[in-house]
């Protein structure tokens, strides 16, 4: 049994987001950043067999401001996928 943690403030949330790849953990949290203002996110690994645990509080009570610089240069170009089903 894992110890409880301790409960966030009022209007917070605690994320915690588990992905195959560090990429695809960013854009996840990158959509949140979008909608809710957050703190600084932090990187895990997952477990032993690969992966990538991303933790990071949102403030629901804030509209997310501008993005920090590190989320704008860390962002691809978009093009990483080819979509043919897109028009």
């Amino acid at each position: 049994m894992e110890p409880e943690e301790p409960m966030p403030s009022a209007g917070y949330a605690e994320v915690r987001i588990v992905a195959a790849s560090p990429e695809s953990a960013r854009r996840v949290a990158e959509v949140l950043r979008s909608r809710f203002a957050a703190d600084e996110q932090r990187s895990y690994p997952a477990h032993s067999g690969g992966g990538t645990r991303l933790h990071l509080t949102v403030d629901t009570t804030r509209p997310a401001g501008t993005a920090p610089s590190w989320l704008v240069a860390s962002r691809t170009s978009g093009n990483d996928h080819d979509r043919t089903d897109e028009s």
